[in-house]
């Protein structure tokens, strides 16, 4: 039923083979869409954690000021003015 494809990584822009084995998994647990990444790329992602900016591995970090306390802190995101910011620590307490 299924036939060996070979697709090209998005990340390294290297062909890989998806396998007939490999398709069927997919076909078994409802994965809608192809691989688009290499194993190697895959790996790597894995290892690294998978939101990275740039070829450094860390997260891009936005100045921001707690809604509650008024400290100075910094967040994974771009802060808009519709949602309330908050430090570490007033986050948890909210929790």
């Amino acid at each position: 039923m299924f036939q060996d494809k070979t697709l090209v990584c998005k990340e390294c822009g290297e062909k890989f083979v998806f396998t007939a084995g490999e398709q069927e998994f997919y076909a078994e647990k409802g994965f809608q869409n192809e691989p688009a990444r290499c194993k190697s790329c895959r790996d790597l992602r894995k290892a690294n954690g998978r939101r990275t900016t740039g070829s450094s591995g860390r997260r891009e970090m936005h100045d921001a000021i707690c809604a509650e306390c008024g400290a100075p802190t910094q967040v994974p995101f771009e802060p808009k003015n519709d949602r309330p910011i908050y430090c570490s620590d007033c986050y948890q307490a909210r929790r």
